[in-house]
């Protein structure tokens, strides 16, 4: 057994003064990780150059389109279209965008019968406005391994949080102030976007649909009475509804300014 040691020892004493390096990783205070991490900083660092060469940094989009609402609401008002937007953006990396910006469409009614909102008179022309602002994200879908039709058509998702303001003007009655209410909403949806020219400018359409928590959702102004009168006469309980509840969609065309 001692023999053997002396051995061993004899050997590695003889590989030394030959001066064979066993490299750093078997060297005290190596860094068995080192290249692993040179290959990381190497792959960001081409990463960071190809996005600061191909990529957009900001855009601007102008866009035309049209809101409608379902439930009850759809029912109730209908859409003076179009609806315009306006939104920035501003490109985290190739595939994730931060946005923000606004929208507006207004709505209306012609209400020729009597309503808990007027018992003795009919409201004639109602008009509701609802602009919204919002702020959000876009992700564009990789398309790298996909068709040349697709990867042209850049698919995104579109996600974002909005503040609905709504004012709601009776235009037949003088008499009566506008009211003022809004409500809190989500939207999601997807979206295409086709180059005009290359980092410069792309035509976009967008299809969302919207949560909102309104105000009004559930007020009853607006459920149909009989006809003042003469209460024998029901009045078409058609012309009214016993709420507002209703989501909203919405599709917007728009041209894209980048760079």
């Amino acid at each position: 057994m001692k023999y053997l040691i002396f051995c061993l020892l004899l050997s590695f004493n003889l590989l030394a003064q030959q001066g064979i390096d066993f490299g750093d990783d078997v060297s005290v205070g190596g860094d068995i990780f080192s290249d692993f991490n040179e290959d990381l900083e190497a792959a960001q660092v081409m990463e960071d150059e190809r996005f600061y060469r191909y990529s957009r940094f900001f855009g601007v989009n102008i866009g035309i389109g049209a809101t409608t609402f379902t439930g009850n609401r759809g029912k109730f008002f209908q859409d003076q279209q179009p609806s315009y937007s306006i939104t920035l953006m501003y490109f985290l990396n190739f595939q994730n965008v931060f946005i923000m910006g606004f929208e507006y469409s207004k709505h209306f009614v012609v209400v020729d019968t009597f309503l808990n909102a007027s018992q003795n008179e009919r409201l004639g022309l109602v008009e509701q406005s609802m602009l919204r602002p919002f702020f959000g994200f876009r992700h564009y879908i990789d398309t790298s391994d996909l068709g040349t039709a697709i990867t042209y058509s850049n698919p995104y998702f579109v996600g974002r949080v909005e503040y609905w303001y709504q004012t709601t003007s009776f235009e037949d009655r003088v008499n009566r102030d506008d009211e003022k209410g809004g409500g809190v909403g989500t939207g999601l949806g997807f979206g295409l976007e086709f180059p005009i020219e290359i980092k410069k400018s792309y035509f976009n359409v967008e299809f969302m649909y919207h949560v909102v928590a309104f105000d009004d959702k559930f007020t009853q102004d607006y459920a149909a009475v009989p006809n003042p009168s003469d209460p024998s006469l029901a009045t078409d309980p058609g012309k009214g509804v016993d709420n507002l509840a209703g989501d909203v969609l919405t599709f917007f065309a728009s041209y894209n300014l980048s760079w």
